[in-house]
Order: C-alpha cells, then sequence, then structure tokens
C-alpha cells in the first residue's frame, strides 16, 4: 500500500507503509504542513480497528503540533460489532502486536519532521493496554505515555519497573470493567517504583472518548483531552 496522504485543515493525513517484521506494515498518519519539525506520538486503536473515531483523534491530535502514527493492528480489517470486535481483540497476539508498534516508533524516530526522538504514546481501551505493554517492552524510547482505560492490565512490581516514560493514566468512575481495586492497585506501584505520573479518574464509563458511540461523555472527554495535551506538551516539548 503506498502513501494515501490529503490535505485538510493544516494538516495531511492517509496511510503510510513501512517496515515490518514480516513485510510492510501500515499505519494512518497525520501531520502539520508548516515545514516544520514536530514531536512524534503514537496513537494505538480501540478493538474495532483504525475506524473513523481513531483517524479523528490522529488528526485531531496532529492539529495540536504533532506527527501522530497509528499503527494498524488489524491489517486493513475493521469491526463494526461488539462480537466482530472481540474476536479481533482476542485474536490479536500481544507480543506481534507490541513488536509492530515498535516498528511504528522507530518509522516516526526515523521522519525528517519528528523532532525530538523519543516519543509520546497513547492508545485506548485496547491500545490502552498496549500502551503499557510497549512501555516496558521499548524502556528509553518514550518520552511520555497516556494509556486510556486500559483494562486487563495487571501488571507486577517488575513490570512497572520497567516503564521509564511519565504515566498520565486515565480511567472511568463508572467503568465496570475496570474495578477501582484495579486502578488503585497500578497507582500503588507507579507510587512504590517513584514513577512520575498522574491518575485521572473521571465520572464516566468505558470508552467515554468515543464520540461515535452511546458511551461518549462530552464533559469527561473534554476534560481528558485538556490533560492530555497539557501531558505531551510538557514533556514532549521540553
Amino acid at each position: 500500500m503506498t502513501s494515501t496522504m490529503e490535505t485538510k485543515q493544516g494538516i495531511e493525513a492517509g496511510f503510510v507503509t513501512y517496515p515490518g517484521p514480516k513485510g510492510r506494515l501500515q499505519g494512518y498518519l497525520a501531520r502539520p504542513v508548516d515545514g516544520k519539525p514536530h514531536p512524534g506520538v503514537i496513537l494505538v486503536q480501540e478493538w474495532w480497528g483504525i475506524e473513523p473515531h481513531i483517524k479523528q483523534l490522529t488528526e485531531r491530535l496532529s492539529r495540536e503540533g504533532y506527527v501522530v502514527l497509528a499503527p494498524d493492528l488489524y491489517h486493513g480489517r475493521v469491526a463494526a460489532e461488539p462480537s466482530a470486535a472481540e474476536k479481533e481483540m482476542m485474536a490479536l497476539n500481544k507480543e506481534a502486536a507490541v513488536e509492530e508498534i515498535a516498528r511504528a516508533i522507530a518509522y516516526l524516530q526515523g521522519r525528517e519532521d519528528v523532532s525530538p526522538k523519543k516519543l509520546g504514546m497513547t492508545g485506548f481501551c485496547m491500545g490502552g493496554y498496549l500502551t503499557w505493554l510497549t512501555a516496558e517492552a521499548t524502556n528509553g524510547q518514550l518520552a511520555a505515555i497516556a494509556p486510556f482505560y486500559a483494562g486487563f492490565y495487571e501488571p507486577s512490581a517488575d513490570d512497572i519497573r520497567r516503564v521509564s516514560a511519565p504515566v498520565l493514566a486515565v480511567w472511568g468512575a463508572e467503568d465496570a470493567s475496570i474495578p477501582a481495586e484495579a486502578r488503585d492497585q497500578v497507582v500503588s506501584l507507579l507510587e512504590q517504583e517513584g514513577k512520575t505520573f498522574k491518575a485521572l479518574v473521571l465520572e464516566a464509563p468505558h470508552a467515554f472518548m468515543n464520540d461515535t458511540r452511546p458511551r461518549f461523555r462530552k464533559e469527561a472527554a473534554d476534560e481528558a483531552w485538556k490533560e492530555l495535551l497539557a501531558w505531551f506538551d510538557h514533556y514532549l516539548r521540553a
């Protein structure tokens, strides 16, 4: 798949390809068109795939002055129904997914329009979980991470010890899939290991950032977005 970049409202956005462990990989890239270098951010999909919401978030973040890449971990497949999304997520090999994200990091670091070379990373739901795993596996390559409502993440102290990037952890207080005990355990380990972090728990359900789904909560989404921009501005533009 060749680059299919399209100019829209001050940015270029579209699919690009880059080397993977077994051939070419693809991702959705958005970048400012001002001809200047900008900090890079990896944005990891929800369980649906690279669907309109993820493209919109990628473009929205790019308009704030970032080169943003969303790796296509489903290789072109996009789920429309929860049952199909769950099937895709369960079939995803997490180690292979982290390796593909690492290749996306390398690609973004190698771009001339990306500076500094330490990147930010954020992800949503499944993408939040993979953000944590990637931060553990790519120690030193990330300047800041922001996992949103990352389910199934039950780290050990050793896992958290490997996370060197400052963490903005975002959850919804009404998220039945991530009980308070699970959130508290992550926070406790971050404190225990002396990590730089901020825990943000908002009055909202799971996936509250997705304005194409019934669980969208505008007030919580606006607050989380403001916190995300402040986090990346502080750690990626120093």
